[in-house]
């Protein structure tokens, strides 16, 4: 997540990142891994980049990966114990040690728009913290029923 001058918005490495998570949390309870090209066609991700974002959440701790013919992808923890804001933060890095430039001779201006600008961080991390994967794919399930009752 990156934050712009006016918007807040998630750059498409996070956001390919948060849709292979949640198809391997849709698949969580099966036990079977996931291969990359079952991921990549099922969310529409180029799999090389897709294999990329894999690796970086392998890395972090979010996944595990299994060898073999019938080898893929599993998710390393239950879907209710990753947050959205430890995904966030395992592809993009953390923000906690980011600092101003301007960290040498503040002024009162620049400690106001500095103080008000860690409480929107605080309160973007406290939503991300809030929401799991297990959620995502409970909201996905949701979603996904909705549109079934609308055609029918």
């Amino acid at each position: 997540m990156r934050f712009n001058a006016s918007t807040v918005e998630l750059s498409c490495k996070s956001e390919y990142a948060l849709l292979a998570l949640i198809e391997l949390a849709v698949h969580h309870s099966k036990g079977e891994p996931l291969q990359i090209r079952q991921i990549a066609a099922q969310q529409g991700i180029p799999d090389r980049y897709l294999e990329q974002l894999l690796a970086t959440l392998r890395r972090g701790g979010l996944v595990r990966s299994q060898r073999g013919a019938k080898g893929g992808y599993h998710l390393a923890r239950e879907p209710w114990n990753i947050t959205l804001l430890d995904a966030l933060e395992c592809i993009e890095g953390s923000n906690e040690h980011s600092s101003s430039a301007q960290e040498t001779a503040p002024t009162v201006e620049s400690g106001i728009i500095k103080d008000i600008w860690h409480e929107a961080k605080d309160a973007a991390e406290g939503v991300l913290k809030k929401y799991t994967l297990q959620d995502l794919r409970e909201q996905r399930d949701a979603r996904s029923q909705l549109n079934i009752m609308y055609y029918i």
